[in-house]
């Protein structure tokens, strides 16, 4: 088996940090989620990828969602939409807000009501051949003909509904995941792309609570839109998001919370990758 180890994160190549350089150097990413139901996880998801490093992250949220992110993190930008759940009304106008940005992720608390919503974005925005990164709901509702460019996160359920909808067996992955990755995660994170494949150990059972996979989907978009990098975006992703778990699990035990990981992140960060000079203005 092929593991992953930390000369293997080391090979994403994170933007260096100037003292020229600006707010929006190294990366805006859009967050497209939430719903009646679920306003933590895109608030987790944002967050994980401004820890990344990214520098700005908006998030598209229907507008009740919207507004109690902006209590719960006045760092995530928001875009309100009038809904309670995101449908078919709002694919026009999410896709051409989504123009602007390096890097998008859909799917955290999105729900199941959007499923068809979640197909007609992704499949536009791949035909844009923008970065994406696809969590959660958005998984089960799309097959891997309807992404480019992807990085996509499921737990074993949703890999499982991601081959069924693809018509596919596990063993036939290779022939029809093109430019994707996929981080399947477990208890070992496997991570797959055209031709490759790696296994992540860094992780603990403690992280078994929700919103630890909304953390890691932030990772992910987060270095996506710094490097356009999926491959190496994921393995770091995956990396990271586990390696914080372990870090508070050695701290404070089995009753870790997710949004405990959001603060152990740039430490991670710092002690994996080399420095790059002075954050600019």
């Amino acid at each position: 088996m092929k593991y992953v180890t930390k000369e293997d994160v080391q090979k994403l190549k994170l933007p260096p940090r100037l003292p020229e350089s600006h707010k929006g150097d190294f990366g805006r990413v859009l967050l497209i989620g939430g719903s009646q139901d679920y306003v933590g996880a895109v608030a987790l998801a944002g967050i994980a990828a401004l820890r990344s490093g990214t520098d700005i992250v908006t998030v598209a949220a229907p507008a009740k969602v919207a507004w109690a992110l902006n209590t719960l993190a006045p760092d995530l930008i928001t875009k309100k939409y009038d809904c309670l759940y995101f449908d078919k009304k709002q694919v026009t106008s999410v896709v051409k807000f989504a123009k602007e940005f390096d890097a998008i992720l859909i799917g955290n608390g999105i729900g199941r009501r959007s499923h068809q919503f979640c197909v007609e974005v992704i499949r536009k925005l791949s035909e844009m051949n923008k970065p994406i990164v696809v969590d959660a709901d958005a998984i089960k509702a799309i097959s891997l003909k309807d992404v480019k460019h992807a990085i996509l996160t499921p737990h074993k359920r949703e890999f499982q509904m991601l081959l069924e909808n693809t018509h596919i067996r596990k063993l036939q992955l290779q022939k029809h995941i093109a430019d994707n990755v996929i981080i399947e995660k477990g208890n070992v994170d496997v991570i797959y792309a055209k031709g490759k494949m790696k296994y992540n150990r860094t992780g603990n059972p403690a992280m078994t609570v929700g919103g630890t996979g909304d953390v890691l989907a932030g990772l992910a978009v987060g270095f996506y839109a710094q490097t356009k990098d999926p491959w190496n975006s994921a393995i770091a992703a995956a990396y990271v998001n586990g390696l914080c778990g372990d870090i508070i699990r050695g701290e404070i035990g089995a009753g870790l919370v997710a949004s405990d990981m959001l603060k152990k992140i740039q430490l991670v960060i710092s002690e994996t990758f080399a420095k790059h000079g002075k954050k600019g203005k």
